[in-house]
C-alpha cells in the first residue's frame, strides 16, 4: 500500500485526508496513520497537519524501493529489489546469489568499494555520489548472439537520461556502451555471462551513473563528467533508476535482446564512434582507422588505412576527439 498513498500524495494539488486514503483503500484510518509513520522512517518528508490530512514535501534522496516502484512499469525487473549501503561490487554481488533469484532482479548500493569497470579497471566513488546497480537476466538466447545485449543497453540508458534531463543535456555514445556528454564518460556499463554448454545460465549487466560528483581526479578529469557538473536539476536516482528499467525490459521484450532494424538505426544515430578515425590495437600493434558501422552482433566495423574492412570485437578504443 506504501507504493499506493505515495502515488496519490504526488497527484494530490495539496492535502489528502486520512479519510479520504482509507476510502481510497479500503483500509482503517489507523492503517493509513502506520503506512504514513512507515514512510516518514523510510526518509519521506510528508506533513500531517490536524483537519487537513498529508501533504508530500520531498521525498528520498537515496534510491528507496518504495519511491522507485512508484515510478516502475514493468512485469519482472525491478520487483525484486535489493538496496545496500555499501557493496564490493553490485556485480559480484548478484553473480554470488543468482541462481537463488529470479529474473530482473536488482541490486544497487549507496557506495561501491571495489566496482567492477572494463579491463578489470575498478569503478570508485564516494557514498552517494553515484547511481550504481546491477540487473539479474535469463535471456533465451545463446551465447554467441549475446553481443548485442552491451551496445543495446549503452543505448537504453542514454535514451532513458536524454528523457529524464530534457533540455538539460544530451547524452550519445561512445561504442560499445559509455554513455557520454560532450565527449565526457558519464555513464559506464559492463556486463558479465555465465555459461553451461551452449546455454546462457544467467548474463548480469552493471550500471554505474555519475550522479552527483563535483570534480574528479586528475587522472580522469579530462575524460570524466556529472550529472551534477552538466544541470543544476535535482535527480531522484529512484526515478531514473525505475526510467531505465522500465525502458530496458521494454526494449528487450520486442527485440529478444538482439538487434533488430529499429534499435540497429537508434543505437547508429546515438553511436558519437562512427565516422571518426579510431586508435585500436591488435596483437600489440597499434591500428589506425575508420569507424565505419555497427555489425548486427554489436561489432564495431572499421575501415583501415589501406581500404581493407575489420570487426573489432572487444578491447580499448580510442576515438579522436573524445577519449
Amino acid at each position: 500500500m506504501k507504493e499506493k498513498i505515495i502515488h496519490v500524495l504526488k497527484g494530490a494539488d495539496g492535502y489528502v485526508s486520512g479519510q479520504q486514503l482509507s476510502q481510497f483503500f479500503g483500509v482503517s484510518r489507523t492503517a493509513v496513520w502506520k503506512t504514513i509513520k512507515n514512510l516518514k522512517a523510510e526518509g519521506y518528508n510528508i506533513e500531517s497537519v490536524t483537519n487537513k490530512g498529508y501533504r508530500l514535501v520531498s521525498s528520498p534522496e537515496i534510491v528507496n524501493e518504495t519511491e522507485m516502484k512508484s515510478y516502475l512499469r514493468t512485469k519482472e525487473f525491478g520487483h525484486n529489489i535489493i538496496i545496500l549501503n555499501s557493496v564490493d561490487s553490485t556485480n559480484t554481488y548478484l553473480k554470488n546469489l543468482a541462481d537463488s533469484l529470479p529474473t530482473g532482479t536488482v541490486v544497487t548500493a549507496r557506495m561501491q568499494t571495489e566496482g567492477k569497470g572494463r579491463l578489470g579497471r575498478v569503478w570508485e566513488g564516494n557514498m552517494d555520489d553515484n547511481l550504481c546497480f546491477s540487473i539479474l537476466l535469463r535471456p533465451d538466447i545463446t551465447p554467441r548472439e549475446a553481443g548485442a545485449i552491451t551496445p543495446l543497453c549503452g543505448m537504453i540508458v542514454s535514451r532513458a537520461m536524454n528523457e529524464y534531463f530534457s533540455g538539460e543535456f544530451q547524452t550519445t555514445i561512445k561504442w560499445p556502451n559509455d554513455v557520454i556528454v560532450k565527449n565526457k564518460k558519464i555513464c559506464g556499463i559492463l556486463t558479465e555471462m555465465s555459461c553451461e554448454d551452449d546455454r546462457i545460465k544467467y548474463i548480469v549487466v552493471g550500471i554505474g551513473i555519475n550522479v552527483l560528483n563535483k570534480s574528479f581526479p586528475s587522472e580522469i578529469a579530462y575524460k570524466a563528467t556529472s550529472c551534477a557538473m552538466e544541470t543544476d536539476k535535482l535527480v531522484n536516482k529512484s526515478k531514473l533508476l525505475a526510467d531505465i528499467l522500465t525502458k530496458m525490459e521494454k526494449i528487450f521484450n520486442k527485440c529478444g535482446y538482439r538487434f533488430n532494424n529499429r534499435y540497429m538505426k537508434l543505437y547508429k544515430d546515438a553511436c558519437a564512434t562512427l565516422d571518426k578515425t579510431i586508435t585500436f590495437y591488435r596483437d600489440n600493434e597499434e591500428i589506425i582507422a575508420k569507424a565505419t558501422d555497427i555489425s548486427t552482433d554489436g561489432e564495431l566495423i572499421v575501415t583501415l588505412e589501406d581500404g581493407t574492412e575489420e570487426k573489432v570485437f572487444s578491447g580499448e578504443v580510442t576515438v579522436q576527439g573524445i577519449y
